[in-house]
């Protein structure tokens, strides 16, 4: 095939077999991966991914094939299922990662805050957390999500309260995602319809649509989309997602995912120290006097159990 046919652009969909790629010259081509390109070795339930630059070649009836990937800047990265080695790509070369938190009403769990947070440390992607849902909480639920805001806040991350349903919080958040590529994730329930609703009001139909025949017998992990944000840059909607498996992680590194933890980690006796029970641990001391919280650390030592390939099979 000549280069002219050659074209190059960014995947902004993903059915499953099928991608929706945007060309450098402004089209929308649907793509299916060459065959070959498969076999490069990429244990991953999906070797093409939302926001991969890829390199594709035309064919007469108007669809194409992607032949290649681009280097990527970044990716986030899941175990793709409870009894998969696999990773699941969730997007790539994201200036932002947003993660939906609610207390109640699906609670997120600090052990699924942590992982997320520690995948987005270890693939240098930047995290906003969301606060969602404040209207429906009670007196205590309230104080325990302020605690949790200080806890984050403390340790770095920002941290955002927000009504999808009212809009309460909703103009800040588009002034913080503004021009950026940003990874929308969190648990099934905690509002990212209602949220990009919000955010992209003439997205309502498509949006609900898509859901619609996804939900009618396409595979749950591999159905995203990249929605054009109005403020420029993009807006990657995932599927809702139970667990966060982390993958890719030796033992050692694990500390280094966690600011807080690696920061007080220069302190330690020794250079190989796991933090669990040596002698001499700053980490350890730094947690009895409350300067690493016990949430953090319990995930903290919840991800290295992920060694044994059992832990991570709940749902965090």
């Amino acid at each position: 095939m000549e280069d002219t046919d050659r074209m190059h652009g960014l995947v902004v969909k993903n059915t499953g077999s099928w991608y929706t790629v945007h060309t450098n010259d402004g089209r929308f081509v649907e793509c299916k991966v060459k065959g070959s390109f498969r076999l490069k070795g990429i244990r991953s339930t999906s070797p093409v991914v939302i926001g991969d630059r890829v390199q594709i070649e035309e064919n007469s009836e108007g669809t194409a094939f992607i032949t290649d990937i681009e280097e990527r800047r970044n990716y986030m990265i899941r175990r793709a299922s409870n009894l998969s080695k696999q990773s699941h790509i969730l997007a790539a070369n994201l200036d932002l990662a947003l993660l939906i938190v609610t207390v109640k009403y699906p609670e997120t769990t600090t052990v699924f805050i942590d992982r997320f947070l520690a995948t987005a440390e270890a693939y240098r992607i930047p995290v906003q957390l969301a606060f969602n849902k404040m209207d429906r909480y009670d007196e205590n639920d309230l104080e325990y999500m302020d605690g949790l805001i200080r806890l984050y806040l403390t340790i770095g991350y920002p941290c955002l309260k927000m009504c999808a349903v009212s809009g309460a919080g909703v103009d800040e958040l588009k002034q913080i995602l503004a021009g950026k590529i940003t990874l929308l994730s969190g648990h099934s329930g905690v509002g990212k319809s209602t949220l990009i609703n919000r955010l992209l009001p003439d997205v309502n139909l498509r949006t609900a649509g898509i859901s619609e025949y996804h939900r009618k017998g396409m595979h749950t992990t591999t159905f995203s989309e990249m929605i054009p944000f109005s403020a420029g840059g993009y807006l990657i909607d995932t599927p809702g997602i139970k667990g966060f498996g982390t993958l890719e992680m030796e033992g050692a590194e694990v500390a280094h995912y966690f600011p807080e933890i690696f920061k007080f980690s220069s302190g330690c006796r020794f250079n190989n120290c796991t933090h669990r029970n040596e002698p001499g641990c700053a980490v350890l001391q730094a947690v009895e006097e409350h300067y690493i919280s016990e949430s953090r650390y319990k995930s903290y030592l919840n991800i290295l159990k992920d060694k044994d390939g059992n832990k991570y099979r709940e749902a965090y």
